[in-house]
């Protein structure tokens, strides 16, 4: 599983900046053509190993931007995140 960036993006570039393994992309290099920010679903980890939670969606402004979402073939990682909250795409910060 991965993160999911929709479109309420604004293309702030702070979780491409906070991304630990470089699986965020900015919206010139977006492989769908849409013009905000995109995760790449194979190599996101969620940040396991690296930070609590996802530092992408800790360092995003924009509520909601960020969610939860099954994406290629990506291996489950976070038992605390369930597959209703990938599936309705929920988003992970808690306000």
């Amino acid at each position: 599983m991965a993160v999911y960036i929709n479109d309420t993006c604004i293309n702030c570039g702070a979780c491409i900046d906070e991304c630990p393994v470089e699986a965020i992309v900015d919206e010139d290099e977006n492989p769908t053509g849409e013009e905000f920010h995109f995760v790449h679903g194979d190599k996101c980890v969620e940040c396991v190993s690296h930070h609590e939670v996802p530092a992408c969606a800790t360092s995003c402004p924009t509520e909601d931007c960020i969610v939860w979402d099954k994406v290629g073939d990506s291996p489950e990682h976070r038992d605390d995140i369930t597959d209703d909250m990938r599936v309705s795409q929920t988003s992970i910060i808690e306000e």
